[in-house]
């Protein structure tokens, strides 16, 4: 598993449930006083309509991670 949350930036996000490419990801969020990542951040929707907006992110929770690869992260929504 990676250890620092830039790891994750480089990787794309794919749903075992349907196969879909959710996107690569955009953000990581960590508990500040353990330092767990405890999600990560894809963004949703067309960004060229909301550009200044995250309304449409997908938050996908760390025990929806099934596998951190190389290149993809599984997860199962």
């Amino acid at each position: 598993m990676p250890k620092r949350g830039m790891d994750f930036k480089s990787k794309e996000v794919i749903n075992l449930t349907d196969a879909r490419r959710l996107g690569f990801v955009q953000d990581v969020c960590a508990d500040l006083e353990t330092g767990k990542i405890t999600s990560i951040v894809v963004p949703g929707g067309n960004k060229i309509l909301s550009m200044f907006s995250n309304e449409n992110d997908i938050v996908i929770t760390w025990d929806k991670i099934k596998c951190i690869g190389e290149d993809i992260i599984l997860v199962e929504l």
